[in-house]
C-alpha cells in the first residue's frame, strides 16, 4: 500500500487562510491576499515563501500592466497536482471509491462489493479499493463517508446499515493503509464539497437537503458548517410534512422520510397499484399520468416545498441545494415543490434561492475526499 505523502506540513493560522484562498479562488496577486486579511506586503510574503518552497503554490504568468509603472504583478495559485486523496463511500452492499487532486478533480473511480459487515471486512475492502485507485502511487489521504454518527476522533458511533456502535474506523483504516484517515457522516462530507468546490461556494449560508434512503440536513453558517454531536441520527426525518400523509416504520405520520424517501415513494404508488413498483418506475408512471402515481409524487413534491420553507424561514439561507439519490422527484415534481414553497412562505419574503443537484456514488465518495483534504491540511 502506497504510503501517505507530504503529510508532515502543518498549516495553520493566517498560513492556512492564504492556502485556502488560492485553493479555492485562485490565482490571486499578493495585494489581493494583503487585501483580503488585512496584512501587509511583507508578511504575505513571509507567509507564502514556505509554501512556495514546498511546491503546494506557484507564481503564475506575469499580468500586463499597461500604462502603469512597476513590477507586473506575479499571481500565486495553488498547484493542484502535488497530493492525491481517495473518498470512499461505505454502504449496506458496497464500497465505492474515487481518486481526486487537491481541488478533488475526479480521475479515477471504482466500486467493489461488501463481502461481509463486519469491521474487518469492510477495512480490507476499503484497503484494497483504495490501492486500486492509487495505482501504486502515494496518496495523502483518505475520507470515508457513511449514513451514520461519527465522533470527533473518526469513531462510528452508530451505523444501522452495517449494525455497528462504536467502531474505530478511522484508526482502523489508518493502521491498515498507512493512509491518514479522516471519517465522516456522508451528509457532512457532501455538505463540505458543496461548500469548497459546488453550489455553496462563496455563500456565507447555505442548507443541503439530501432525499434518498433517508433524509439529511448540512447547514453552513458564517461560512462554516454547522457542527453538532447528532448529525447522522436523521433529525430531519422526523419532522411532519402532511398530517394526513403515511406512517414511517418508527409511526410518524406524514413525515418527512415517509414522505420523500425513495422507498417510501415506492411503497405508497405499489400500495395503491396493488403490485411492486421501484422508485423511477413510479416516477414515470407518474409522468405517463397514471393516476395513482401521480398523487403520490404530486402530495411527496408539496412535502418537499413544505420542508424546503420550513427551512428557509427557520435558518434563512442564502441557498437551499436539494441533492441525493431520489432528487429526481424534484425534476418531476417541480411545479408541486413550487407549490408547496409557495404555500409555506410569507408573501413579503424573498423568493427561496434553491438548486437542484444530481448526485452519484461518486459524488458521495468525493465528498469523503474533500473531508480528507481539510484534514490534510489542518490535522487534528
Amino acid at each position: 500500500m502506497a504510503q501517505g505523502a507530504g503529510h508532515k506540513l502543518h498549516l495553520e493560522g493566517l498560513e492556512l487562510q492564504v492556502v485556502v484562498d488560492l485553493l479555492l479562488d485562485g490565482p490571486i496577486s499578493r495585494a489581493d491576499l494583503a487585501r483580503r486579511h488585512g496584512l501587509t506586503a511583507s508578511t504575505v510574503t513571509r507567509l507564502v515563501a514556505p509554501l512556495l518552497k514546498a511546491g503546494l503554490i506557484r507564481e503564475a504568468d506575469e499580468e500586463p500592466r499597461t500604462g502603469k509603472l512597476g513590477r507586473p504583478s506575479k499571481p500565486l495559485s495553488f498547484v493542484t497536482e502535488t497530493r492525491r486523496f481517495v473518498g470512499i463511500k461505505l454502504t449496506a452492499d458496497a464500497v465505492a471509491g474515487v481518486l481526486v487532486d487537491f481541488s478533488a478533480n475526479v480521475s479515477a473511480s471504482a466500486q467493489l462489493p461488501l463481502l461481509g459487515r463486519d469491521p474487518e471486512a469492510v477495512v480490507d475492502r476499503v484497503a484494497e479499493l483504495t490501492a486500486e485507485l492509487a495505482g501504486g502511487e502515494s496518496i495523502a489521504g483518505i475520507g470515508v463517508g457513511l449514513g451514520g454518527n461519527v465522533t470527533e476522533d473518526d469513531t462510528v458511533q452508530h451505523a444501522p446499515f452495517l449494525g455497528w456502535h462504536g467502531v474505530p474506523l478511522g484508526d482502523l483504516v489508518t493502521a491498515r493503509t498507512g493512509v491518514p484517515t479522516a471519517i465522516a457522516n456522508d451528509v457532512a462530507g457532501l455538505t463540505e464539497a458543496e461548500r469548497w468546490f459546488g453550489a455553496g461556494h462563496g455563500l456565507d449560508s447555505f442548507a443541503l437537503v439530501t432525499i434518498g434512503a433517508g433524509v439529511g440536513y448540512g447547514l453552513v453558517s458564517n461560512g462554516a458548517r454547522v457542527h453538532s454531536p447528532d448529525y447522522g441520527v436523521g433529525l430531519l426525518g422526523h419532522i411532519q410534512l402532511d398530517s394526513n400523509g403515511p406512517r414511517c416504520p418508527q409511526g410518524h405520520i406524514g413525515c418527512a422520510a415517509a414522505m420523500l424517501s425513495d422507498w417510501a415513494i415506492a411503497a405508497n404508488v405499489s400500495a395503491g397499484l396493488g403490485r411492486p413498483v421501484e422508485f423511477d418506475e413510479a416516477l414515470n408512471l407518474a409522468l405517463d399520468g397514471n393516476p395513482v402515481a401521480s398523487g403520490v409524487v404530486s402530495s411527496s413534491g408539496r412535502a418537499l416545498g413544505r420542508l424546503i420553507a420550513s427551512i428557509a424561514n427557520i435558518a434563512m439561507p442564502q441557498r437551499v441545494i436539494i441533492s441525493g439519490e431520489a432528487v429526481r422527484l424534484a425534476d418531476v415534481a417541480l411545479h408541486d415543490l413550487a407549490a408547496g414553497i409557495d404555500a409555506h412562505r410569507e408573501p413579503l419574503a424573498n423568493d427561496v434561492d434553491y438548486v437542484i443537484e444530481h448526485s452519484s456514488t461518486s459524488d458521495w465518495a468525493r465528498g469523503a475526499a474533500v473531508i480528507a483534504i481539510q484534514r490534510w491540511a489542518a490535522p487534528r
